[in-house]
């Protein structure tokens, strides 16, 4: 059949075979998807579809109304060689990447566009095939530049040379029952939304070797707004899910519910403002987490993540107004630096993350941190630094919640254990105003530091709280620490119920306390 008479103008579906595409998985097949592609977007749109076989590909061009579906035996099949990837127009999208200017699927300005079906694109992405080196290019799957209305549903992406999807300022995204297996290879991303309005994620499986989802602003005009992300299983070597970072513009209004994280090196949520925009109003709930050493690692500081020749930090604004609900996680035994695991809010002196809520939590660490690591002071700020956990030396000195430079932060039925001997505190609170701890269930050690121990912290009720076994001071208080109230906790297990250094007297307040 001839391409004219593929279709008629009412079936809006444009098989690719009909316009030469052979399916073979050895004869490269770019040219006549494109002719499909350009006449389904000719023809007013419709649907190009992929039958049974292995279409071997270089770039393709997305255009507007136009839906790629691939039936259940069908592979789109990423070329190997690069010269079959074209240059993406406008150059470098982020300093220092630009290997990854290419990629396999690339739309700009489209509209009404989507992915669709049971089958598979694989990009062939592995170092045989793209070596990891910065000085050689290793195209994406997908890159949508400035589109509207995109849908992606029920395909499995798998193999990315490099992330397997860049949004990019597109607003009105759907993404549903997708599964991205993207090991293959280093830097390799899952679902990124850069500077994108309107998305929704739901039911997806993503496996990868760098972040599962990030949400994410490189442009200071192009905020990243109005995310819903549910029911979805993540794997990652890095972080499951990753807000920020890069931050030039504001990221707000973000829901994420019923996930299930597991087996991570990283982080499970990373949440970093370091670029001078606003982060606000985030909801996170029913979330489970197991073999993820640090579950929740929220940084606020200045960091010129570009690697450009202006060295000049960024401003800070604000970062404000998360919630964190019913959430239990589990760190395993065997996580890699395991005494490195704990939940972390952390902002810069004058520069504070502000309300904060943790309630429902359940985080059980790997545990293993000595005596000397939960005395340990002399924690580094974050000035100037990458907001990552390595940045702050050994490891911090909790073992459970370390919050510092925070304002107005609740916790609301707590429970903190570990599975080897932990002599570090569980919960450190540094330079923080307006405290509340409701109903804190935390594991300590007879033999370790205090389960609880505050620095400089002001206007704090400790209410319903009690240790799960014997430890030696409840509470310690130092630094300038005022306005402490110790309510109707079950001390029973506490040796002793506080501990004040440089605290004048009047500034604790130990009222209807249970001890034997």
């Amino acid at each position: 059949m001839t391409p004219s008479a593929a279709v008629t103008s009412s079936s809006g579906v444009y098989n690719v075979r009909y316009y030469g595409a052979h399916g073979d998985g050895e004869t490269l097949d770019t040219a006549a998807i494109q002719s499909a592609i350009d006449a389904c977007h000719a023809g007013n749109g419709g649907m190009v579809l992929f039958p049974h076989g292995t279409y071997l590909t270089g770039t393709i061009y997305l255009k507007s109304q136009v839906t790629l579906h691939f039936e259940p035996r069908a592979t789109l099949l990423g070329s190997t060689d690069i010269a079959d990837y074209t240059l993406d127009t406008d150059g470098i999208r982020y300093a220092g990447e630009s290997y990854m200017d290419r990629c396999l699927i690339f739309a700009r300005e489209a509209e009404k566009i989507g992915l669709s079906g049971l089958g598979v694109i694989d990009g062939q992405g592995q170092r045989e095939h793209f070596p990891n080196d910065d000085s050689l290019d290793r195209p994406m799957m997908l890159r949508l530049i400035d589109c509207r209305r995109v849908r992606l549903c029920d395909l499995t992406m798998r193999n990315a040379a490099a992330w397997c999807t860049a949004f990019i300022g597109c607003r009105d995204v759907h993404v549903d029952g997708i599964t991205i297996e993207n090991r293959a290879n280093l830097n390799g991303d899952g679902l990124d939304f850069d500077g994108c309005q309107d998305v929704f994620v739901s039911n997806c499986r993503i496996d990868t070797s760098d972040d599962s989802i990030c949400l994410q602003t490189s442009e200071p005009d192009r905020p990243c707004q109005n995310i819903v992300i549910t029911n979805c299983v993540l794997s990652s070597h890095w972080a499951g899910m990753r807000i920020g970072l890069l931050s030039c513009g504001d990221i707000r209004d973000v829901t994420v519910s019923n996930c299930v994280f597991h087996d991570m090196v990283g982080s499970g949520l990373k949440i970093q403002m370091c670029e001078g925009a606003i982060l606000e109003n985030m909801t996170f709930t029913n979330l489970v987490m197991r073999n993820v050493p640090r579950p929740i690692f929220c940084t606020f500081n200045s960091f010129r993540f570009r690697r450009d020749a202006d060295l000049t930090l960024p401003p800070m604004q604000a970062f404000r107004n998360l919630q964190f609900s019913h959430i239990r996680a589990y760190a395993g035994p065997e996580a890699a630096e395991s005494y490195k695991s704990f939940i972390a809010f952390i902002g810069l002196p004058s520069y504070d993350i502000e309300n904060v809520t943790l309630t429902d939590v359940h985080f059980t660490a790997p545990g293993g941190g000595t005596l000397a690591q939960g005395a340990r002071r002399n924690v580094p700020e974050l000035t100037g630094k990458r907001p990552e956990h390595y940045e702050f030396g050994e490891t911090l000195p909790s073992y459970g919640i370390y919050a510092r430079h925070v304002k107005g932060l609740v916790l609301d039925s707590i429970t903190l254990d570990y599975v080897r001997p932990e002599l570090r505190p569980a919960v450190i609170c540094d330079d923080v105003n307006d405290l509340e701890m409701d109903s804190v269930r935390a594991r300590g050690h007879v033999m370790g530091n205090a389960l609880l121990r505050l620095i400089g912290v002001r206007h704090a009720l400790i209410k319903g709280c009690r240790p799960t076994c014997a430890v030696p001071v409840f509470c310690e208080l130092e630094n300038r620490c005022r306005d402490i109230a110790l309510l109707n906790n079950d001390l029973r297990l506490a040796q002793k119920v506080a501990k004040r250094i440089g605290v004048a007297k009047k500034h604790l307040l130990r009222l209807a306390n249970l001890r034997e």
